[in-house]
């Protein structure tokens, strides 16, 4: 029988530690805050916790923008803090992951300012500094976030270049000091005991020495006001052709500074690092399968981004989406699912259909739960908490919204103020306001009259809050704590192999996870309406492990399965 790894039979669960929990009452999610919520982490029955940056920054994007990789953001506590927060996981038997950004650091890391110091500094090639080209930056290439993605710097009359906001600077991985300190700084965190890591933004660690110009005719932000009616929900069919020409454009635009040589090479590296340590593992915030290398030298798992930043959740949707994925895995990789993060909306927004919601909700999460791979959760999601768009421009934290802004008024001729309220809609803030702990001001995060550092969803007054839904055994977060619980008491949904039932494609998914002499069939209706499907082909019979019509236990006929508007069941085949 195959030894499988933690991280394969896992529940992962992502905490945003400015939102999760305020400890001091400053309105901020710190240590002791989470420390205080260990026990109710352990409820949940997650097995890992993939932690977002934890580390000093200046925070202007959010934690995302480093400068020290080896210590504690003192808003959130110390490394004694730290160290209390994992030996109390440990206790409790659950894994820590933490974020690494290797791309780029804050510009108020002390490298970067020795680097900026002067041109003969030790530190200079630590980044990525050139001359400019006739009067300009060194070529024409763009950051992701708007305009150019070099900066001028005054002090040693060159540019520093930067993919992401000009307040990160990216690393220059050619040089091999740099590797040595970042290796350091993962060597230290895993010498304190954590599991593993995420790694940010894979991607773009690496550009084109040579710097040759992009061939796009259009500039980034000509680009994104053109495509602006396609991202607003404002483009007719007609213009579906224009689309598609302009979607391809965005290949050209970066096609220099991302998924250049030197990655795979970088990854290798990293992973014969991590295996010195006994049972680490690395996740990449990437969807490409070649970051897997053979199964065994570079990633241990990369995320199935394309089934959550699909737009809508089909049967169909879904079968081809894991073909594809399982498909592409090489021999000895696992895969990872999740269906949002701290950068994609709330799963009750997305995939919601604005009446059935909740119902939704519960169904894309027992898919998640039952198809094969790792699941990733995000912190907030077990009582199903929604978008909170916040259309005061002075109270988001999330810089994109001001690029969006600004892409709405030229793209759409939109005024600056309706612009303005626009922008909070698109910003990642929806998906990041503080977890809903009761009903009681600020829904419990933070004491009553503490400003938090993102406005609190006001639906918390809703039922959507913890402490509410504890004593509900119907709730959604009991109905999380169940199917987590099943999962975990049914191995072969954890490790089982994965075939999809070709039937009633369009309205009901029905797939078999089998492993170690059991067969578990799952079906999931995706219809309001009711379905009749006859699995007798199967089996005469099942036990049921759950069914959303309450009959657990007991022993159900495959003739002919009814299964209610949105409907879940989970069966054990019986011979």
């Amino acid at each position: 029988m195959t030894q499988h790894h933690w991280w394969e039979t896992a529940v992962f669960y992502q905490i945003y530690p400015r939102s999760f929990a305020d400890g001091n009452g400053d309105g901020i999610g710190d240590f002791q805050g989470i420390i205080s919520k260990l026990d109710y982490l352990t409820s949940l029955g997650i097995d890992a916790i993939w932690l977002s940056p934890h580390y000093p920054s200046p925070q202007l994007d959010v934690g995302y923008d480093i400068s020290d990789y080896t210590a504690v953001n003192p808003e959130y506590g110390t490394l004694e803090d730290f160290k209390t927060f994992l030996k109390g996981l440990h206790e409790r038997r659950i894994k820590l992951i933490l974020d690494l950004v290797l791309n780029h650091t804050s510009w108020e890391h002390h490298w970067f300012i020795d680097s900026k110091s002067s041109r003969d500094n030790p530190k200079r090639d630590w980044y990525i500094w050139r001359d400019g080209k006739d009067g300009g930056p060194p070529n024409n290439w763009m950051s992701t976030f708007g305009g150019s993605a070099w900066e001028y710097d005054e002090t040693t009359d060159q540019y520093y270049y930067h993919y992401f906001f000009n307040n990160q600077p990216d690393l220059n991985w050619r040089n091999p000091e740099v590797k040595q300190a970042m290796f350091d700084a993962v060597r230290f965190w895993l010498d304190l005991g954590v599991d593993g890591f995420r790694l940010d933004a894979i991607g773009t660690i690496f550009e084109d020495p040579d710097l040759p110009d992009q061939k796009c005719p259009m500039t980034h932000e000509e680009l994104y006001a053109k495509m602006a009616p396609f991202y607003f929900g404002t483009a007719t069919p007609e213009m579906e052709t224009e689309g598609k020409k302009l979607r391809e454009m965005f290949a050209l635009l970066y096609a220099y500074q991302v998924e250049q040589p030197g990655l795979h090479e970088l990854l290798q590296d990293l992973r014969m690092l991590i295996d010195e340590y006994d049972d680490r593992m690395l996740v990449g915030e990437t969807y490409e399968p070649a970051y897997y290398g053979d199964g065994t030298n570079e990633l241990h798992q990369t995320f199935n981004f394309p089934m959550m930043n699909s737009g809508k959740l089909t049967p169909q949707m879904i079968i081809e989406n894991q073909a594809m994925r399982l498909g592409e895995c090489p021999k000895g990789c696992w895969p990872a699912n999740t269906l949002n993060n701290h950068d994609s909306a709330r799963m009750r927004t997305h995939f919601g259909d604005g009446k059935n919601d909740v119902a939704l909700a519960r169904l894309h999460f027992a898919m998640l739960m039952t198809i094969k791979g790792t699941p990733y959760l995000y912190n907030g999601e077990e009582i199903a908490m929604t978008n909170y768009v916040i259309e005061d421009i002075n109270l988001i934290r999330d810089n994109i919204a001001l690029f969006f802004k600004s892409v709405m008024e030229k793209g759409l001729g939109m005024s600056a103020e309706e612009a303005g309220k626009r922008a909070g809609g698109l910003s990642r803030d929806v998906c990041r306001t503080p977890v809903q702990w009761k009903n009681a001001p600020n829904g419990g995060f933070s004491p009553d009259g503490i400003t938090t550092w993102l406005p609190v969803n006001p639906n918390y007054a809703e039922g959507i809050n913890i402490a509410d839904q504890e004593n509900d055994p119907d709730s959604h977060l009991n109905f999380y704590r169940q199917l987590i619980a099943l999962r975990k008491s049914t191995p072969v949904l954890q490790t089982g192999d994965y075939t999809a039932i070709e039937q009633q494609q369009d309205e009901t998914l029905a797939f078999l996870r089998m492993g170690a002499g059991k067969t578990v069939l799952v079906a999931l209706n995706f219809t309001e309406n009711k379905q009749k499907i006859n699995f007798s082909q199967l089996a005469k019979q099942a036990k049921t492990l759950y069914s959303s019509n309450g009959n657990i236990g007991e022993t159900l006929s495959l003739d002919e399965v009814a299964l209610n508007p949105f409907g879940i069941l989970i069966t054990e085949l019986l011979t």
